[in-house]
């Protein structure tokens, strides 16, 4: 993974209490565009015929239409109509080179998805760390950077935020952006493309219609532990998942959630996801308030290190990273607070399992991903804990990554879903990339 720092040129809007300017006829077109522009997440597996067919190819390819329609149950009629307008609308190629020796005829000619030409942009606002994400079609990442998240008043970060994508997508002339993709923290609104978050100060912050307008593309916006769960269902299987199982996803780091996959969806609430940050959670040694978040949280275990001395109360010797560190070479206190976050960590998703009992369990984030020396000592606390019969804890495939998987994925979901209306929506607008 790249790191870099992203520079942008920073566009002051008015804010509330700015008197607004004329809006001109331009303005107002653009606007109304913006905001049809803002898509809500299509964090589900496909059901529709040429989303089915793009799955398979995406999955399996290069693959042909007999296996194609093995695959996906439908009839070798109604694949080959959904192969012929994939392959008109640019999303899936033919290989004739994989052509089986002695077949006659275009259906024997493997098709596989035309993965080279496009990328989507995937953006996960983090509380202090924005990451910017490319992403091919088989929701591979091309790149990322990272940027501090955009502080000040809501609009100037907005504006901050938008220039920085847009400055992003400058960089690749050989690829066209499809779709733009935002995973954040807060309560969103993904019709309307709205975060309200506490943190940074937003409040019915408009990112999808400013991100919108700006880069004259599609944009979905999802709750950040909703779209993890939709990178597990979606990019973290060769398989697509049985239409009739239950997921539970568990997050930790710097805040704690949760998200439920249902017959191939992620449940998304219309008022916003649950939370399970007050769930009771007691230890003498992380301290607290007896909730979970400020049980576990990366801030409230940097906290008792310090207070323990751990590491340095401030510095560079004063982070997670310095922290495992030192956990890794061997000092018995640090190997102690962790080992406490771990278990307080698994006896709430035991408690989370037991109430919702899902098919499969599992467990990312930092908190879990960071220290994975660890990972036994949430499987224990998790046994330990849950009434029910054993369940296995699953990590999640991303690792380390899964934030910018997520992000990724919300990029993808609208393409996934509905393959042809999405190239239609994309392409029917010329991005403002230019630097």
């Amino acid at each position: 993974m790249s790191t870099a720092t992203i520079a942008p040129t920073v566009r002051k809007l008015p804010t509330r209490k700015t008197p607004v300017p004329a809006r001109t006829p331009v303005h107002a077109k653009r606007s109304l565009l913006a905001r049809h522009n803002v898509v809500a997440p299509a964090l589900r597996v496909a059901d529709a015929a040429a989303g089915s067919v793009f799955s398979a190819a995406r999955l399996h390819g290069p693959i042909a239409r007999d296996a194609i329609a093995q695959a996906t149950g439908l009839s070798i009629a109604t694949v080959n109509r959904q192969v012929t307008a994939l392959l008109e609308a640019g999303l899936l190629r033919e290989r004739a080179d994989l052509a089986v020796s002695g077949a006659i005829g275009r259906p024997r000619v493997p098709v596989e998805v035309n993965h080279e030409p496009y990328l989507t942009l995937g953006i996960h606002i983090g509380a202090r760390t924005t990451s910017i994400v490319a992403t091919d079609l088989f929701g591979r990442t091309l790149d990322v950077v990272e940027t501090p998240t955009p502080r000040g008043p809501q609009a100037t970060a907005l504006a901050t935020l938008a220039d920085s994508a847009r400055r992003y997508l400058a960089r690749w002339h050989r690829r066209r952006p499809l779709w733009v993709g935002v995973a954040s923290g807060g309560v969103v609104d993904s019709t309307a493309g709205q975060i309200d978050h506490a943190r940074l100060g937003w409040s019915a912050a408009p990112v999808g219609p400013v991100l919108a307008e700006a880069l004259n593309l599609p944009v979905s916006v999802a709750a950040h532990v909703d779209a993890m769960a939709g990178a597990e269902l979606l990019l973290g299987a060769r398989r697509l998942p049985d239409p009739n199982s239950t997921s539970l996803y568990v997050y930790a780091r710097e805040t704690v959630g949760f998200a439920l996959s249902i017959g191939g969806r992620v449940h998304s609430p219309a008022s916003g996801p649950g939370t399970i940050a007050a769930l009771p959670a007691q230890s003498d040694l992380l301290g607290g308030t007896g909730r979970l978040e400020s049980t576990v949280s990366d801030e409230a275990v940097l906290t008792a290190a310090r207070k323990a001395r751990i590491i340095a109360p401030e510095g560079p010797t004063s982070t997670m990273a310095a922290l495992l560190r030192t956990a890794r070479e061997g000092n018995a206190a640090a190997r102690e607070l962790l080992a406490e976050r771990a278990r307080v960590l698994g006896e709430a998703v035991a408690l989370l399992r037991d109430m919702l009992n899902p098919d499969d369990l599992v467990v990312g984030g930092q908190a879990f991903t960071e220290y994975p020396e660890g990972i036994k000592l949430v499987e224990a606390a998790f046994a330990d804990r849950s009434i029910l019969p054993p369940r296995k804890l699953r990590v999640t495939a991303f690792g380390n990554r899964v934030q910018e998987a997520g992000a990724g994925v919300v990029s993808l979901g609208g393409i996934y879903a509905d393959p042809i209306g999405a190239m239609r929506r994309a392409l029917n607008r010329r991005p403002e990339v230019s630097a």
